[in-house]
């Protein structure tokens, strides 16, 4: 780019700041660490303020639509909607080869991010100092040392731009009202820049913990405002689902409670997971799961009733996390409001085309995916203004002017939704009218509490001038304050309800159990059994020796069984296999379940390793669908030879010693086990297994450079070749 065009790019951004707000520093970075800015907000529709957030855009070379789509769509949205700040919580890029398997930087991707970004800030209008982009995961593929040669986020991206430097930025937007914080972190810097798919994880430090809980302290010490009218959001790129533990076992999960934040916005998951990726946080002592998207509340409610006819305040610990959708398959893009204190979004996508109409309701708030527990206690003991709940409030963001709005309530009590409510909402007047706008109509709210938390359902729709139409979604309301229960569907409390990090560990060494278990069970059986003479009369009787054998008939094949134990210790005492796990051109590294090691890895000490818990998406799968289906395949064979014996035996009436006499095979013909078909379908299973292995093998000598023949032969051959052994040993009686 020439000096000119530069500078006049940067004149123009300047010239192009946002009318409705003025912006300030107010500090500096302490050691790069924490940067900290506040916006003031004037003009806005009463004391709502909102924000964009976008995630997971995962420009590529190979996917152009991705960066094109970005600009027809996000620039002439914001130029509607004038938010007060744009988050973009990372993968800004994709770094991934075609077929997905080699991941790196590529810099033809950072410039396409560049360019984009620009365009789309000089289309909105809106200053550039507002905008926050984040580093994911994809962006520090490659990238062993943050400003290194590999490092164009550094370069490219919004925040360099703007020299914001630290893991951890903090901007407030100030109202009249109050402060809304928000609080953006980045918890790539311990990865070591591993290239995926063992780059999986956020790894926050205890250094990153201390800093995001000085920056959320910011004002409660204020003299102006208290605590309570201080709203505090956090985004970041990962779930907390998929964040590491630090290196003294504390998690981001803990300091969020501490503030009790409103929201943690993040990405870095995908809407093909499912639409529900929300979930509400409480202090619980189960670490490693949740199973539904809120917790019991039952007793929480109690100890806050007992408080408050005992008049007392106490602050119940509680945040929502919200996990939105990507914009690489499903072009999403959020809108989220505060309206005294209450935290609300909508997402929505431009898969199919721009939005005329947007409409972001902020009160009442949606009891399922909304409501936090704190808003009970306020209802019940009304320790605070009640005026939020005089009307029903929404913000509409449209490209035409607006014609009406008209809120229904519906009373789903019978099953059937019956309408209760049908009311014009009217335009609350402000002094700058750019943006959105706020309608609202009073009701009478006392009459719409309620014990059940989805009785009510609410509904807005807004017509513009040209007669175009749009309905917000259904939703259950709870003035009382309560939640209304939504499950997760399997694939949602997977990636949602699973604490991976705490997970991994046991689950490694259930996995190792079973293995070494089965192995030694089946030792210590024929030690027991070896002069049993197994027989067969009848199906169940041949059905009972299948499941005898299956313990007792593997360690008689004595070289099998003693390589299948020596190859589980060499899982646990061993390299898996080798591999350039940063770049192409970096060290040579080792893999084992417990991480990367390497002796010169950044000047850290031998023994050193990174990618923990991240390599569980290579040692989980190969235990588990490899190695114990293997072992079982493996003794069902020997175990498959030794019950068609019996059956050939009994069925020619040979005795096992008469090797001279004449076998009568007649009497075999069309019986079940003639024909071998368990020993036929075992076969299928093992080819099963090893083309299974062969997709892992596969994808690693893509992903890490590797040779497997000299960096894994053991890792890529010794499944495959073993269980070719045990079915060359097996066939014949």
């Amino acid at each position: 780019m020439g000096a000119q065009k530069w500078h006049f790019l940067i004149l123009t951004s300047l010239l192009l700041s946002f009318p409705s707000t003025s912006l300030s520093s107010i500090g500096s970075p302490v050691h790069h660490e924490w940067r900290r800015e506040t916006i003031e907000v004037e003009g806005g529709p009463g004391s709502v303020v909102w924000v964009v957030q976008l995630s997971d855009l995962h420009f590529s070379v190979f996917h152009p639509d991705r960066a094109s789509d970005f600009r027809r769509y996000v620039g002439p949205a914001l130029s509607i909607i004038k938010p007060s700040l744009v988050l973009i919580t990372g993968d800004l890029t994709d770094g991934k080869s075609k077929d997905l398997l080699t991941m790196k930087q590529e810099e033809r991707e950072w410039i396409e991010y560049e360019n984009a970004t620009r365009e789309v800030i000089l289309t909105s209008g809106l200053d550039e100092r507002i905008f926050y982009d984040l580093r994911g995961n994809h962006d520090s593929f490659g990238v062993p040392v943050q400003g290194g040669t590999n490092d164009f986020y550094e370069k490219y991206s919004i925040n360099a731009r703007l020299k914001r430097n630290g893991n951890v930025q903090s901007v407030t937007l100030k109202t009249r009202d109050g402060k809304h914080l928000f609080v953006g972190i980045d918890s790539t810097v311990a990865t070591a820049g591993l290239r995926g798919p063992t780059n999986l994880f956020g790894h926050p430090t205890d250094q990153l913990l201390e800093t995001i809980d000085k920056t959320l302290s910011e004002w409660d010490n204020s003299n102006q405002f208290v605590t309570s009218q201080v709203t505090k959001v956090v985004f970041g790129h990962f779930p907390l689902s998929f964040t590491a533990l630090t290196e003294t076992q504390r998690n981001l999960k803990e300091v969020f409670l501490k503030h009790s934040i409103s929201a943690y916005l993040c990405g870095h998951l995908h809407a093909r997971f499912g639409r529900n990726l929300k979930r509400h946080h409480l202090k619980s002592q189960n670490e490693y799961f949740q199973y539904n998207m809120h917790k019991s509340t039952q007793e929480v409610y109690i100890n806050e009733t007992e408080a408050c006819q005992k008049k007392k305040n106490k602050e119940i610990k509680e945040f929502w996390e919200w996990e939105m959708g990507d914009w690489r398959k499903r072009r999403s893009f959020r809108i989220l409001a505060i309206d005294s204190g209450d935290v609300s979004f909508v997402d929505v996508d431009f898969k199919y085309g721009s939005r005329d109409i947007i409409i972001v309701p902020t009160f009442p708030l949606d009891s399922r995916i909304m409501q936090r527990i704190s808003s009970t206690h306020d209802f019940k003991c009304q320790n605070k203004e009640t005026r939020k709940f005089e009307t029903i409030r929404a913000l509409i963001f449209s490209k035409h002017q607006i014609a009406s709005v008209v809120v229904k309530v519906y009373d789903y009590r019978s099953g059937t939704l019956n309408l209760v409510l049908d009311s014009e909402m009217k335009k609350m007047e402000a002094k700058d009218s750019k943006g959105g706008e706020l309608y609202f109509v009073p009701w009478n709210w006392r009459a719409f509490a309620d014990p059940s938390p989805d009785r009510y359902w609410l509904k807005i729709e807004a017509t513009d001038i040209t007669g175009d139409t749009v309905s917000s979604p259904l939703k259950p309301f709870s003035i009382n304050g309560l939640s209304s229960t939504m499950s997760w569907s399997w694939t949602e409390f997977m990636v949602m309800g699973c604490q991976w990090a705490a997970i991994y560990w046991p689950a490694l060494w259930v996995i190792f159990a079973i293995a070494f278990l089965f192995l030694l069970v089946q030792k210590i059986a024929l030690a027991f059994l070896k002069n049993h003479n197994i027989r067969g009369k009848n199906y169940r009787e041949y059905l009972i020796s299948g499941l005898v054998c299956l313990f007792t008939e593997l360690p008689r094949i004595s070289t099998i069984w003693s390589i299948l134990f020596v190859y589980l210790v060499y899982l646990l005492l061993l390299p898996w296999f080798f591999g350039y796990a940063i770049t192409e051109d970096g060290n040579l590294m080792y893999m084992t379940y417990r991480g990367w090691s390497d002796a010169t890895l950044n000047g850290v000490s031998e023994g050193a390793r990174v990618g923990f818990p991240d390599v569980m998406v290579i040692a989980l799968p190969h235990l588990a669908w490899v190695v114990l289906p293997a072992i079982l395949v493996m003794a069902s064979l020997a175990a498959e030879r030794s019950v068609y014996r019996i059956v050939f035996l009994s069925l020619t009436g040979k005795k096992e010693d008469d090797n001279g006499r004449e076998r009568n095979s007649g009497g075999i013909k069309g019986h079940l086990w003639s024909g071998r078909w368990i020993r036929k379908f075992l076969l299928v299973a093992s080819i099963a297994i090893v083309w299974k292995h062969w997709k892992q093998c596969r994808a690693l000598v893509k992903a890490y450079e590797i040779n497997p023949f000299i960096h894994a032969p053991v890792y890529c051959f010794f499944i495959p070749a073993l269980l070719a052994f045990c079915i060359f040993k097996t066939s014949s009686i």
